[in-house]
Protein backbone atom coordinates (compact mmCIF):
# COMPACT_ATOMS: atom_id res chain seq x y z
CA UNK A 1 0.00 0.00 0.00
CA UNK A 2 1.54 3.15 -1.27
CA UNK A 3 1.76 5.82 2.03
CA UNK A 4 0.26 8.70 1.20
CA UNK A 5 2.23 12.30 1.48
CA UNK A 6 1.07 14.51 4.57
CA UNK A 7 -0.36 17.92 3.50
CA UNK A 8 -1.44 20.50 6.47
CA UNK A 9 -3.02 23.69 5.67
CA UNK A 10 -3.85 26.21 8.23
CA UNK A 11 -6.19 28.91 8.75
CA UNK A 12 -8.87 26.08 7.13
CA UNK A 13 -11.54 27.29 9.51
CA UNK A 14 -11.16 30.81 7.19
CA UNK A 15 -12.71 31.54 3.19
CA UNK A 16 -8.93 30.47 1.47
CA UNK A 17 -8.20 26.94 3.37
CA UNK A 18 -11.06 25.73 3.67
CA UNK A 19 -11.66 25.67 -0.39
CA UNK A 20 -7.99 24.48 -0.48
CA UNK A 21 -8.51 21.81 1.90
CA UNK A 22 -11.52 20.78 0.15
CA UNK A 23 -9.90 20.31 -2.79
CA UNK A 24 -7.03 18.70 -1.59
CA UNK A 25 -9.10 16.10 0.60
CA UNK A 26 -10.22 14.70 -2.85
CA UNK A 27 -6.99 13.65 -3.94
CA UNK A 28 -6.32 9.83 -2.69
CA UNK A 29 -2.64 10.41 -2.29
CA UNK A 30 -2.65 13.06 0.15
CA UNK A 31 -3.69 12.57 3.81
CA UNK A 32 -4.84 16.34 4.36
CA UNK A 33 -4.50 17.94 7.78
CA UNK A 34 -6.19 21.01 8.79
CA UNK A 35 -5.15 23.80 10.95
CA UNK A 36 -7.10 26.47 12.83
CA UNK A 37 -8.10 27.84 16.10
CA UNK A 38 -11.60 27.02 15.77
CA UNK A 39 -13.13 24.44 13.73
CA UNK A 40 -14.31 25.31 10.17
CA UNK A 41 -18.50 26.10 10.01
CA UNK A 42 -18.37 23.81 7.55
CA UNK A 43 -16.97 20.18 8.13
CA UNK A 44 -14.97 18.84 5.20
CA UNK A 45 -15.43 15.20 4.70
CA UNK A 46 -11.76 13.08 5.31
CA UNK A 47 -10.12 16.36 6.84
CA UNK A 48 -7.78 15.65 9.62
CA UNK A 49 -9.17 18.87 11.76
CA UNK A 50 -6.43 19.54 15.05
CA UNK A 51 -7.96 22.70 16.78
CA UNK A 52 -4.84 24.72 17.24
CA UNK A 53 -2.99 27.99 16.88
CA UNK A 54 -0.28 28.55 14.39
CA UNK A 55 1.85 30.25 16.89
CA UNK A 56 1.77 27.59 19.20
CA UNK A 57 4.98 26.72 20.72
CA UNK A 58 4.66 22.69 20.49
CA UNK A 59 3.68 22.96 16.52
CA UNK A 60 7.19 21.80 15.47
CA UNK A 61 6.67 18.66 17.56
CA UNK A 62 2.97 18.20 15.40
CA UNK A 63 4.90 18.85 12.00
CA UNK A 64 7.38 15.77 13.32
CA UNK A 65 4.84 13.72 15.06
CA UNK A 66 2.29 13.77 11.33
CA UNK A 67 5.45 13.29 9.12
CA UNK A 68 4.21 16.43 7.56
CA UNK A 69 5.79 16.90 3.82
CA UNK A 70 4.20 19.84 2.76
CA UNK A 71 2.29 23.27 4.39
CA UNK A 72 0.08 25.58 2.58
CA UNK A 73 -0.04 28.58 5.02
CA UNK A 74 -3.30 30.14 4.94
CA UNK A 75 -3.86 31.66 8.21
CA UNK A 76 -3.95 35.47 7.38
CA UNK A 77 -5.97 38.26 8.93
CA UNK A 78 -6.54 40.77 6.08
CA UNK A 79 -7.13 44.43 7.69
CA UNK A 80 -6.76 47.80 6.62
CA UNK A 81 -5.88 49.17 10.15
CA UNK A 82 -2.45 48.96 11.72
CA UNK A 83 -3.50 46.88 14.43
CA UNK A 84 -0.91 44.91 16.84
CA UNK A 85 -2.72 41.42 16.85
CA UNK A 86 -2.97 41.26 13.01
CA UNK A 87 0.52 41.83 12.68
CA UNK A 88 1.10 38.84 15.50
CA UNK A 89 -0.67 36.65 13.36
CA UNK A 90 0.37 37.44 9.92
CA UNK A 91 4.08 38.32 10.77
CA UNK A 92 5.22 36.46 13.30
CA UNK A 93 2.90 33.83 12.93
CA UNK A 94 4.45 33.31 9.66
CA UNK A 95 7.87 33.09 10.64
CA UNK A 96 6.66 30.66 13.98
CA UNK A 97 5.56 28.06 10.67
CA UNK A 98 8.54 28.79 8.62
CA UNK A 99 10.64 28.31 11.34
CA UNK A 100 8.76 24.99 12.73
CA UNK A 101 8.86 23.65 9.22
CA UNK A 102 12.64 24.32 8.68
CA UNK A 103 13.14 22.41 12.39
CA UNK A 104 11.53 19.58 11.37
CA UNK A 105 12.42 19.07 7.72
CA UNK A 106 9.14 19.91 6.00
CA UNK A 107 9.94 19.66 2.72
CA UNK A 108 7.77 21.82 0.92
CA UNK A 109 5.71 25.35 2.18
CA UNK A 110 2.71 26.81 -0.25
CA UNK A 111 2.17 31.15 1.15
CA UNK A 112 -0.52 33.16 -0.51
CA UNK A 113 0.62 37.24 -1.20
CA UNK A 114 -0.42 40.08 -3.26
CA UNK A 115 0.87 41.88 -6.23
CA UNK A 116 -0.11 44.65 -4.35
CA UNK A 117 3.34 44.47 -2.59
CA UNK A 118 4.95 46.15 -5.64
CA UNK A 119 3.17 49.37 -4.60
CA UNK A 120 1.53 51.58 -7.10
CA UNK A 121 3.96 54.57 -8.61
CA UNK A 122 3.50 56.99 -11.34
CA UNK A 123 7.50 55.47 -12.89
CA UNK A 124 5.84 51.51 -12.42
CA UNK A 125 7.40 49.85 -15.52
CA UNK A 126 4.10 48.27 -18.05
CA UNK A 127 4.61 45.26 -16.45
CA UNK A 128 6.11 44.12 -12.70
CA UNK A 129 8.40 40.95 -12.80
CA UNK A 130 8.93 38.72 -9.90
CA UNK A 131 12.12 40.85 -9.34
CA UNK A 132 10.50 43.45 -8.61
CA UNK A 133 11.78 46.07 -5.20
CA UNK A 134 8.47 45.23 -2.87
CA UNK A 135 7.65 48.71 -2.04
CA UNK A 136 3.84 48.86 -1.26
CA UNK A 137 2.00 51.30 0.61
CA UNK A 138 2.75 50.73 4.37
CA UNK A 139 -0.50 52.74 5.53
CA UNK A 140 -2.68 49.65 4.62
CA UNK A 141 -2.29 46.75 7.11
CA UNK A 142 -2.63 43.64 5.38
CA UNK A 143 0.21 45.28 2.29
CA UNK A 144 2.70 45.70 5.14
CA UNK A 145 2.51 42.83 6.56
CA UNK A 146 2.56 41.11 3.65
CA UNK A 147 5.86 43.07 2.60
CA UNK A 148 7.15 42.20 6.04
CA UNK A 149 6.53 38.52 5.45
CA UNK A 150 8.26 38.33 1.97
CA UNK A 151 11.24 40.39 3.08
CA UNK A 152 11.78 37.72 5.87
CA UNK A 153 11.36 34.70 2.91
CA UNK A 154 13.96 36.52 1.26
CA UNK A 155 16.60 35.48 3.97
CA UNK A 156 14.76 32.38 5.17
CA UNK A 157 15.41 30.82 1.73
CA UNK A 158 19.30 31.83 1.82
CA UNK A 159 19.08 30.13 5.05
CA UNK A 160 17.00 26.90 4.12
CA UNK A 161 17.78 25.79 0.72
CA UNK A 162 16.67 22.44 0.83
CA UNK A 163 13.07 23.97 0.83
CA UNK A 164 10.84 24.34 -1.27
CA UNK A 165 9.43 27.60 -1.04
CA UNK A 166 6.47 28.30 -2.83
CA UNK A 167 4.80 32.42 -3.00
CA UNK A 168 2.02 33.11 -5.10
CA UNK A 169 1.06 36.77 -5.30
CA UNK A 170 -2.40 37.00 -6.94
CA UNK A 171 -3.76 40.50 -8.50
CA UNK A 172 -6.83 41.64 -7.11
CA UNK A 173 -9.10 38.89 -6.37
CA UNK A 174 -13.52 39.08 -7.37
CA UNK A 175 -15.55 36.41 -6.99
CA UNK A 176 -19.31 36.42 -5.63
CA UNK A 177 -18.01 34.84 -2.43
CA UNK A 178 -14.60 35.98 -1.20
CA UNK A 179 -14.07 39.11 0.70
CA UNK A 180 -11.25 41.12 -0.96
CA UNK A 181 -10.14 44.64 -0.60
CA UNK A 182 -11.42 44.60 -4.40
CA UNK A 183 -14.96 42.85 -3.61
CA UNK A 184 -15.22 45.55 -1.09
CA UNK A 185 -14.49 48.48 -2.92
CA UNK A 186 -16.96 47.08 -5.95
CA UNK A 187 -19.66 46.38 -3.43
CA UNK A 188 -20.01 49.86 -2.37
CA UNK A 189 -23.31 51.71 -4.16
CA UNK A 190 -20.92 54.70 -5.33
CA UNK A 191 -16.90 53.59 -5.22
CA UNK A 192 -14.20 56.47 -5.22
CA UNK A 193 -12.59 57.29 -7.31
CA UNK A 194 -9.77 60.31 -8.61
CA UNK A 195 -10.73 62.61 -10.94
CA UNK A 196 -7.96 62.70 -13.81
CA UNK A 197 -6.80 58.87 -13.27
CA UNK A 198 -7.52 55.60 -14.87
CA UNK A 199 -4.67 53.29 -13.81
CA UNK A 200 -4.76 49.63 -15.72
CA UNK A 201 -5.62 47.43 -13.23
CA UNK A 202 -5.53 43.23 -13.25
CA UNK A 203 -7.94 40.76 -11.17
CA UNK A 204 -8.40 37.23 -10.99
CA UNK A 205 -11.50 35.20 -9.99
CA UNK A 206 -11.72 33.05 -6.55
CA UNK A 207 -11.88 29.94 -7.87
CA UNK A 208 -8.78 30.95 -9.90
CA UNK A 209 -6.64 31.40 -6.67
CA UNK A 210 -8.19 28.30 -5.34
CA UNK A 211 -7.03 26.22 -8.36
CA UNK A 212 -3.66 27.96 -8.10
CA UNK A 213 -3.31 26.98 -4.39
CA UNK A 214 -3.69 23.64 -4.88
CA UNK A 215 -1.46 23.54 -8.10
CA UNK A 216 1.57 25.18 -6.17
CA UNK A 217 0.76 22.54 -3.06
CA UNK A 218 0.09 19.32 -5.22
CA UNK A 219 3.43 20.08 -7.10
CA UNK A 220 7.04 21.76 -6.59
CA UNK A 221 7.42 25.06 -7.95
CA UNK A 222 9.93 26.93 -6.16
CA UNK A 223 10.27 30.62 -6.23
CA UNK A 224 8.03 33.60 -6.23
CA UNK A 225 4.99 34.24 -9.06
CA UNK A 226 2.28 36.70 -10.06
CA UNK A 227 -1.02 35.31 -10.57
CA UNK A 228 -3.46 37.24 -12.71
CA UNK A 229 -6.21 36.96 -15.45
CA UNK A 230 -5.00 37.74 -18.90
CA UNK A 231 -6.12 41.61 -20.68
CA UNK A 232 -5.55 43.88 -17.79
CA UNK A 233 -8.12 47.00 -18.38
CA UNK A 234 -8.30 50.21 -17.01
CA UNK A 235 -10.07 51.02 -13.84
CA UNK A 236 -13.44 52.57 -15.17
CA UNK A 237 -13.97 49.80 -17.72
CA UNK A 238 -13.42 47.59 -14.72
CA UNK A 239 -15.87 49.24 -12.88
CA UNK A 240 -18.34 49.17 -15.66
CA UNK A 241 -18.48 45.42 -15.81
CA UNK A 242 -18.85 45.47 -12.23
CA UNK A 243 -21.75 47.35 -12.88
CA UNK A 244 -20.26 50.53 -10.59
CA UNK A 245 -21.35 54.06 -10.48
CA UNK A 246 -18.20 55.77 -10.13
CA UNK A 247 -17.78 59.29 -7.87
CA UNK A 248 -14.41 60.99 -9.05
CA UNK A 249 -13.08 62.97 -6.34
CA UNK A 250 -9.73 65.43 -6.57
CA UNK A 251 -6.97 63.60 -5.48
CA UNK A 252 -5.81 65.56 -2.59
CA UNK A 253 -9.54 65.66 -1.27
CA UNK A 254 -9.64 61.95 -1.39
CA UNK A 255 -6.23 61.91 0.33
CA UNK A 256 -7.19 63.97 3.30
CA UNK A 257 -10.46 62.33 3.82
CA UNK A 258 -9.06 58.88 4.29
CA UNK A 259 -5.74 60.28 6.46
CA UNK A 260 -8.60 61.92 8.37
CA UNK A 261 -11.42 59.09 8.80
CA UNK A 262 -8.87 56.10 8.05
CA UNK A 263 -8.56 53.56 5.94
CA UNK A 264 -11.28 51.69 5.80
CA UNK A 265 -13.09 54.10 4.62
CA UNK A 266 -11.47 53.39 1.36
CA UNK A 267 -11.08 49.75 1.05
CA UNK A 268 -8.67 50.08 -1.81
CA UNK A 269 -5.19 51.99 -1.15
CA UNK A 270 -6.12 55.21 -3.13
CA UNK A 271 -2.36 54.55 -4.53
CA UNK A 272 -4.04 52.03 -6.74
CA UNK A 273 -6.79 53.37 -8.15
CA UNK A 274 -4.02 56.21 -9.13
CA UNK A 275 -1.16 54.82 -10.51
CA UNK A 276 -0.92 51.58 -12.38
CA UNK A 277 0.59 48.29 -10.68
CA UNK A 278 0.39 45.56 -13.41
CA UNK A 279 2.18 41.98 -12.93
CA UNK A 280 3.76 40.35 -15.51
CA UNK A 281 2.70 36.96 -16.32
CA UNK A 282 5.83 35.17 -18.23
CA UNK A 283 6.62 32.93 -14.82
CA UNK A 284 3.11 32.00 -14.83
CA UNK A 285 2.96 30.85 -17.75
CA UNK A 286 6.12 28.96 -18.38
CA UNK A 287 7.36 27.96 -15.10
CA UNK A 288 4.32 27.87 -13.12
CA UNK A 289 2.15 26.17 -15.64
CA UNK A 290 -0.66 27.57 -14.45
CA UNK A 291 -3.54 29.34 -16.82
CA UNK A 292 -6.30 30.75 -14.93
CA UNK A 293 -9.60 29.58 -16.35
CA UNK A 294 -11.80 32.61 -16.16
CA UNK A 295 -10.90 36.49 -18.03
CA UNK A 296 -10.60 39.52 -16.34
CA UNK A 297 -14.15 40.06 -18.43
CA UNK A 298 -15.67 37.25 -16.73
CA UNK A 299 -14.78 37.16 -13.69
CA UNK A 300 -16.12 40.67 -12.84
CA UNK A 301 -19.50 39.80 -15.11
CA UNK A 302 -19.89 36.94 -12.69
CA UNK A 303 -19.20 38.88 -9.49
CA UNK A 304 -21.82 41.64 -11.01
CA UNK A 305 -24.49 38.64 -11.78
CA UNK A 306 -24.02 38.15 -8.20
CA UNK A 307 -24.70 41.55 -6.34
CA UNK A 308 -28.68 41.38 -7.11
CA UNK A 309 -28.39 43.36 -9.61
CA UNK A 310 -31.68 41.23 -11.00
CA UNK A 311 -33.91 43.14 -8.73
CA UNK A 312 -33.13 46.75 -10.04
CA UNK A 313 -32.85 46.28 -13.76
CA UNK A 314 -35.97 45.52 -16.02
CA UNK A 315 -36.33 41.68 -17.06
CA UNK A 316 -34.59 42.35 -20.68
CA UNK A 317 -31.24 43.06 -18.89
CA UNK A 318 -31.85 40.55 -16.77
CA UNK A 319 -31.79 38.04 -19.41
CA UNK A 320 -28.67 39.64 -21.09
CA UNK A 321 -26.73 39.12 -18.04
CA UNK A 322 -27.52 35.32 -17.83
CA UNK A 323 -27.14 35.33 -21.78
CA UNK A 324 -23.54 37.04 -20.94
CA UNK A 325 -22.62 34.25 -18.14
CA UNK A 326 -23.86 31.41 -20.05
CA UNK A 327 -21.62 32.75 -23.22
CA UNK A 328 -18.73 32.93 -20.92
CA UNK A 329 -19.56 29.65 -19.26
CA UNK A 330 -19.71 28.15 -22.60
CA UNK A 331 -16.45 29.65 -23.75
CA UNK A 332 -14.09 28.84 -20.37
CA UNK A 333 -15.23 24.98 -20.31
CA UNK A 334 -14.07 25.20 -24.58
CA UNK A 335 -10.65 26.75 -23.34
CA UNK A 336 -10.26 23.93 -20.76
CA UNK A 337 -11.14 21.22 -23.14
CA UNK A 338 -8.69 22.21 -25.78
CA UNK A 339 -6.12 22.72 -23.08
CA UNK A 340 -6.49 18.62 -21.76
CA UNK A 341 -6.57 17.89 -25.45
CA UNK A 342 -3.47 19.63 -25.82
CA UNK A 343 -1.69 17.83 -23.07
CA UNK A 344 -3.41 14.64 -24.00
CA UNK A 345 -1.45 15.08 -27.31
CA UNK A 346 1.96 15.12 -25.38
CA UNK A 347 2.30 18.21 -26.26
CA UNK A 348 2.55 20.11 -23.38
CA UNK A 349 4.64 20.12 -20.41
CA UNK A 350 2.16 19.12 -17.71
CA UNK A 351 1.86 16.25 -20.07
CA UNK A 352 5.45 15.34 -19.84
CA UNK A 353 5.66 15.44 -16.02
CA UNK A 354 2.45 13.52 -15.26
CA UNK A 355 4.44 10.64 -18.17
CA UNK A 356 7.32 10.65 -15.72
CA UNK A 357 5.07 10.28 -12.54
CA UNK A 358 3.65 6.89 -13.97
CA UNK A 359 0.61 8.40 -14.69
CA UNK A 360 -1.64 6.31 -16.87
CA UNK A 361 -2.70 7.95 -20.22
CA UNK A 362 -6.15 8.32 -20.47
CA UNK A 363 -7.85 6.52 -23.46
CA UNK A 364 -9.59 8.66 -26.21
CA UNK A 365 -13.31 9.00 -26.10
CA UNK A 366 -15.39 7.52 -29.40
CA UNK A 367 -17.20 9.59 -31.45
CA UNK A 368 -20.35 8.18 -29.54
CA UNK A 369 -18.86 9.50 -26.41
CA UNK A 370 -17.99 12.82 -27.87
CA UNK A 371 -21.37 13.49 -28.55
CA UNK A 372 -22.71 12.58 -25.60
CA UNK A 373 -20.46 14.94 -24.27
Amino acid sequence: MTKKRVVLVDGVAEYWGWHVASQLVARPELHVIGLDESPPKEAIKGLDFIQSDVRNPLLTELLKAEKVDTVCHLAFVESARPNEAAFDLNVMGTMKVLGACAETGVRKVVLKSSTAVYGAFPTNSAFLTEAHPLQGNRDYAYIRDLVEIEAFCNGFVRQSPEMTLTILRFAHIVGPEADTPMTRFLREEEAMTLLGFDPMMQVIHEDDVVAALVWATTRDFPGAFNVAADSPMPLWRLMGLAGKVSVPMFHPIAYLAVSLLGPRYAPLDLDYVRYPCVADLDKMRTEFEFVPQYTTEEALREFASHQRIRQYLPESAARAFDEERLRDTIERRRRARTRQATKANGSGKPAKRAATNGAKPKRRATAKQKALI
